[in-house]
C-alpha cells in the first residue's frame, strides 16, 4: 500500500481518515490486532502523518477532464456515443497570484461549441463552463456569455480559428482581508477586455475551465499566459456600494437589493438609486426578479438626481417608471398606464434611454468629464446598430429641429424591456443632471438582482 503514489483525491483521504478511526477504536479491544491489520494500521498512520505535514495536499490537486483528449497543452474532444460535452477542469483554482489563463482555438470543428471560463470545485463534468451553479463561461460559437444556467446573453464576439479567449478574477480583499463573497470575473478576446461580470465566490475557488462539443475541435491552454496588474486596476468597474448614491429602506447584499422597510404603506417605498446616470456609452440596465416578496411591488426606471425618496420611481415629476405587479408604466405621476406584462420571479426587466444623434452629454450633466470618478468600461454590443435607434427616436413626435431642445430639457426616448423584448418607449424631457438609473420596492422580503452593464456582462 502506498499512499504517497495511489492517493487521487479528497474523498480518498476522507475515506481513509475513516478507516483510521474505525481501526483506532477496534484495537483497543485486547487481542483484536492481527498481522494484517497491524499493516494496514501502520499504512493509515503513515497516511495521517502526510495529511499533518500537508504532504498529501501536492498529489490529490490532479486536473479533472472527460471526453477532452490531452496532449501536453493541446486539447481536444473526444468523440463519444452520446454526443456529450467534454470538460477539462485544472487543477488549481484562480488566486491573486495567478488570476488569468487564455485559450488560442486551433480548429473549430464541426460547430465550434468551445466554452472557457470558471467552475466550483466538484463540477460536473458534462456540462459547459457557466451551465451550471456557480459557474460562468465565454463561448466560442455565439459570443455569449453563460451564468450559472443554459441560456446565454449576448456578450462579445463569435471567434474563429487562431482567436485567442482568455479569463481572469479581480481579486480585492474585504475589511478583514478576506476574498469577497462576490468577484469581478472578466473575459478578453484577442488581448482585449470584452466585459466583467459579478460571480459567487464559493468554497474552495474557482477553477479555469474549457468545454467542446464537436468532433475537430482543438485549442492550445496557457494557464501562465500574462495580464498585467497595472492594466487590470485601471480596467475595473467599481460595484457593490459605490454603484449606489443612495439606498433609502433597501440593503445591498452583493449584486441583490433586498427591500428593508416596513411595507404598510405606500410611504414606506423603499428606493435605490445610482450614483451615475445613464448616457450615450452606457444607455441601459436591468433587474431580476429574484424574489418577488408579498405584493411585487418592484419598479425600474430613471429619475432625477433630487427624486424624493420614498416615492416609487414614475409617481413624480422627474421620473419614468415601469412596474411590474401590474404591468404599468407611471410617467411623473400616480396613474399608470397598462403598458406590458406583469412580471414576476425569474423576469428581467430592462430600461434605457435612445439619445438623439447629436446629444450634448454636457447639456444635461452636472458631471466634470475630468470627473475621476467618472468612468467608461463598456463595449458596444455587436447586434446594436445606429440604425435601430434611428428608428425608434424618428417615432417620438416633437423631436427637437436643429438640435434646439425643449425648455425643460433634450427630448428623449426612454424604453423598457421585458425578459429581453422591448415591451414600449415613451418620449420624455431629461432632466438637469441626467436620468439615474432607480429601483423602488414596497413589500416585504422583495429581492432583484442588478446589472448596470448586461450588454458587456
Amino acid at each position: 500500500m502506498n499512499f504517497e503514489n495511489d492517493v487521487g483525491s479528497l474523498q480518498h483521504i476522507a475515506a481513509m481518515e475513516l478507516r483510521y478511526q474505525n481501526i483506532m477504536n477496534f484495537i483497543r479491544r485486547p487481542g483484536a490486532l492481527g498481522n494484517q491489520d497491524f499493516r494496514n494500521f501502520q499504512d493509515l498512520r503513515r497516511l495521517r502523518e502526510l495529511i499533518n505535514r500537508q504532504e498529501v495536499g501536492q498529489q490529490v490537486n490532479q486536473p479533472r477532464n472527460e471526453r477532452i483528449n490531452i496532449d501536453s497543452d493541446i486539447l481536444s474532444y473526444q468523440v463519444n456515443e452520446h454526443n456529450k460535452v467534454g470538460l477539462y477542469v485544472t487543477a488549481d483554482p484562480l488566486t491573486s497570484d495567478n488570476y488569468y489563463f487564455e485559450i488560442e482555438i486551433l480548429d473549430l470543428g464541426q460547430i465550434g461549441a468551445i466554452g472557457v471560463g470558471l467552475v466550483p470545485r466538484g463540477y460536473h463534468l458534462d456540462a459547459q463552463p457557466g451551465w451550471r451553479a456557480m459557474s460562468v463561461g465565454y463561448h466560442a460559437d455565439d459570443g455569449k456569455l453563460f451564468k450559472s444556467e443554459g441560456f446565454g446573453k449576448p456578450f462579445g464576439p463569435v471567434s474563429q480559428v487562431g482567436d485567442k479567449l482568455g479569463c481572469g478574477i479581480k481579486f480585492t480583499k474585504d475589511d478583514d482581508g478576506e476574498t469577497p463573497q462576490q468577484v469581478k470575473v472578466f473575459f478578453t478576446h484577442n488581448r482585449k477586455e470584452v466585459g466583467i461580470v459579478m460571480v459567487q465566490y464559493p468554497p474552495g475557488g474557482l477553477f479555469p475551465a474549457v468545454g467542446m462539443h464537436s468532433e475537430g475541435e482543438e485549442v492550445k491552454l496557457n494557464l501562465d499566459a500574462e495580464w498585467h496588474y497595472n492594466e487590470l486596476v485601471l480596467m475595473a468597474v467599481d460595484s457593490g456600494e459605490d454603484e449606489w448614491s443612495r439606498l433609502h429602506d433597501v440593503k445591498l447584499n452583493g449584486s441583490l437589493l433586498e427591500y428593508n422597510g416596513r411595507g404598510k404603506s405606500i410611504h414606506d417605498v423603499g428606493l435605490a438609486q445610482a450614483r451615475f446616470p445613464l448616457d450615450t456609452t452606457n444607455h441601459y440596465f436591468e433587474i431580476e426578479i429574484v424574489d418577488p416578496g408579498e405584493n411585487c411591488y418592484i419598479a425600474i426606471g430613471v429619475a432625477k438626481k433630487t427624486y424624493p425618496k420614498n416615492r416609487h420611481p414614475g409617481w413624480n415629476k422627474g421620473s419614468i417608471a415601469y412596474h411590474a405587479d401590474d404591468g404599468k408604466i407611471f410617467n411623473g405621476s400616480g396613474i399608470g398606464d397598462h403598458f406590458g406584462p406583469r412580471c414576476n420571479k425569474g423576469d428581467i426587466m430592462g430600461c434605457g434611454i435612445l439619445f438623439p444623434p447629436d446629444y450634448d452629454s454636457e447639456a444635461d450633466s452636472d458631471l466634470s468629464p475630468d470627473d475621476p470618478d467618472v468612468y467608461n468600461d463598456v463595449l458596444a454590443d455587436e447586434n446594436y446598430s445606429d440604425d435601430d435607434d434611428d428608428d425608434l427616436y424618428d417615432e417620438v413626435e416633437g423631436r427637437p429641429v436643429n438640435g434646439q431642445a425643449p425648455e425643460d430639457g433634450t427630448l428623449v426616448c426612454v424604453f423598457f424591456t421585458c425578459n429581453g423584448k422591448i415591451i414600449g418607449k415613451k418620449p420624455v424631457c431629461i432632466p438637469k443632471g441626467g436620468f439615474y438609473p432607480t429601483v423602488g420596492m414596497l413589500s416585504n422580503c422583495e429581492k432583484v438582482a442588478v446589472d448596470f452593464r448586461p450588454l458587456t456582462g
